[in-house]
């Protein structure tokens, strides 16, 4: 006996004691769940706004790729998550291995325009305790050029 049954872009082809469930993906589908755009500013500060997921897989290796290509010594980043939705472990691993990384090149890390999620999750793993949050971006670059004067 052969069922067959159609569930949204899944099809489930069941046959004897084997089933089989195969999605029907568009490329478009299959795209990554998280954009970063990337700013310099006149006195070398990186803002990098992230929108969108940040999870273990290609989410996580993207981000950790192009702002460790950011990192050189002394670098100074202003990571924007006012659009990150969400982060799994995987996504709290990378943010920290950013921060360390930047840290032990002499540079820095710090979180700007956190989402109610995004900070309910910094503070329950009590990583609010490692990095520096600021409520706006323009808080997190004054904060390095502060740091700089003094």
């Amino acid at each position: 006996m052969i069922i067959r049954e159609r569930l949204g872009r899944f099809r489930l082809r069941i046959s004897g004691t084997r089933a089989r469930l195969v999605c029907r993906c568009e490329r478009g589908d299959l795209a990554m769940q998280l954009k970063i755009g990337v700013q310099t500013l006149h006195d070398g500060i990186v803002v990098a706004d992230c929108s969108g997921r940040i999870v273990f897989g290609e989410e996580t290796a993207e981000l950790r790729d192009r702002i460790r290509a950011l990192i050189s010594k002394g670098s100074r980043i202003v990571l924007n998550l006012a659009d990150v939705t969400y982060i799994d472990s995987g996504g709290l691993g990378t943010l920290v291995s950013l921060f360390i990384t930047a840290r032990n090149g002499g540079g820095a890390v710090k979180l700007a325009r956190l989402t109610q999620r995004v900070g309910d999750l910094l503070q329950i793993t009590k990583l609010l305790t490692v990095f520096e949050v600021y409520d706006s971006e323009e808080e997190a670059v004054q904060s390095f050029r502060q740091g700089a004067a003094a």
